[in-house]
């Protein structure tokens, strides 16, 4: 159980404070081995999250779609006569079930601690995915149900992990250690949609559910053996690297560990900018998670093996550009001595108007398939860039309440997955390229308002509700 709960001094006196002890090595650390198993586990939550997204061309018993499985294994899976609405709702239904478990994930993992809220979260979604090629026989409704309590399990993953780095991220690595973390949600896409895209090929979309939950499986034996909630309670954890992280986080001023300022969280305006942001970003996030090998399907025309191969290389290139700029966010912070806030804010407007531009320019492509998937691509691999944006800002100002901060923004960074693709789906129902077009635009919009209000109104420092005493200045 964690008790203890910490916030930032400014960044020139960590520097000195942490430079003038020393700094325990990233090789074989606890900490980093700890960011290694947590992308595994978002690994899985991203795997199991999209994969339905390539099965479901598949699963589509439409002669108009080039879907059926051609010189591959003939599939024995049953196929259904879904329309475009109905496509929508089981898309989405997953993200009704997830933003009801944001708060109550990030309240929880404070009070009992984040180690086994995300195991049994993730482990509990991986046992639904095993049971979803059958709730998809018995109906949509009952795929739609399974979703949602998919949805349920993976609620939590993000607000418990939130918590964890806070006891175990030392304030000048931040920006490295959680890009690294959550550089798996992406992997999971890039993996994941390419595999699943082979294994409808050579097998059928069924085993697309089994080869993912079994990975999931795998995933929490590690996790249950080799977590703990902090470097504290770690039984193996070197004397060097526990001294060095606790003591760069006992610099920070603490605060009572059993209150919550409620009011003061939902009132503070720095939050609301995140909220803002990240309800933005994940607006075009999701419009391609979920409708990207449509997309290529339909009007791009790729097969189901190209499909899952091309999706794919967006979410290639946003994993690539999250852990560049994780290194290079606490280089600027670090070495340069560049305020947190203008950090933030340069990297959050470089990684949400960026993708706004070439996923407008992607509807403009024409006929050029090549452009098309390298504008999508260039489009995403920029939003990696606010990995070290907006993503992270709730550990600069408000450490102590971090995973509840977190479970506020995704609660609102939620509903574009709820409510994206069932607009985008109702737009495009004659999948035409100008349907298309709209829907970029709509995203492209909403990413460019989001970026600006954040740069408004973002902070870098320690809010006056999260300490006893006045915030630092500077971090």
């Amino acid at each position: 159980m964690i008790h203890h709960r910490y916030v930032t001094t400014p960044v020139s006196y960590l520097s000195l404070s942490l430079c003038s002890r020393p700094v325990a090595p990233v090789c074989g650390s606890s900490r980093y081995g700890l960011a290694l198993l947590s992308s595994y586990g978002f690994f899985v939550v991203y795997s199991l999250r999209v994969n339905l997204s390539v099965a479901m061309v598949d699963m589509l018993n439409n002669t108009s779609m080039p879907n059926t499985v051609l010189d591959g294994a003939p599939s024995q899976a049953s196929v259904y006569d879904w329309d475009s609405e109905t496509q929508g709702w089981i898309l989405g239904s997953f993200f009704y079930g997830y933003i009801l478990t944001q708060i109550p994930g990030g309240y929880l993992a404070g009070r009992y601690g984040p180690k086994w809220l995300m195991g049994f979260g993730i482990l509990g979604t991986v046992v639904f995915t095993l049971l979803t090629p059958v709730a998809a026989d018995l109906g949509a409704s009952y795929l739609i149900a399974v979703r949602v309590l998919e949805g349920v399990g993976e609620g939590v993953t993000f607000p418990a992990m939130y918590t964890m780095w806070a006891a175990w991220a030392p304030p000048l690595e931040r920006s490295r250690l959680l890009t690294i973390s959550y550089i798996g949600a992406q992997l999971g896409t890039v993996i994941s949609l390419p595999l699943s895209g082979e294994i409808c090929f050579y097998l059928d979309w069924t085993y697309i559910f089994y080869v993912f939950g079994a990975v999931g499986v795998v995933w929490f034996v590690f996790w249950a053996l080799f977590v703990f909630d902090s470097p504290n309670t770690h039984p193996r954890i070197s004397e060097r690297e526990r001294l060095y992280i606790t003591s760069s986080l006992k610099n920070e001023l603490s605060t009572s560990a059993g209150y919550i300022p409620w009011r003061a969280i939902v009132t503070s305006g720095p939050l609301w900018a995140i909220v803002v942001a990240h309800f933005s970003y994940n607006w075009t996030f999701y419009t391609l998670l979920t409708l990207l090998p449509t997309y290529m399907n339909d009007i791009l025309g790729f097969s189901i093996q190209q499909n899952g191969i091309l999706s794919a290389l967006p979410y290639l290139g946003c994993a690539v550009f999250a852990v560049v700029s994780g290194q290079v966010a606490d280089y600027l912070r670090e070495t340069c001595q560049v305020p947190t806030v203008t950090v933030r804010k340069c990297f959050s407007l470089v990684g949400m108007i960026g993708p706004a531009v070439f996923l407008v320019a992607a509807g403009y492509t024409g006929c050029d398939y090549v452009l098309a998937v390298t504008f999508l691509t260039i489009s995403s691999s920029l939003g990696g860039v606010s990995a070290s944006g907006f993503n992270i800002n709730h550990l600069d100002i408000a450490p102590s309440y971090a995973g509840i901060l977190l479970g506020i923004t995704n609660t609102f960074a939620t509903i574009p997955g709820m409510v994206g693709p069932v607009i985008a789906r109702a737009l495009t129902q004659n999948n035409t390229i100008e349907e298309w077009q709209t829907v970029f635009y709509i995203a492209a919009a909403i990413n460019l308002l989001g970026a600006l209000f954040y740069a408004a109104f973002g902070r870098g420092t320690v809010q006056p509700w999260a300490v006893h005493a006045p915030p630092s200045h500077g971090d």
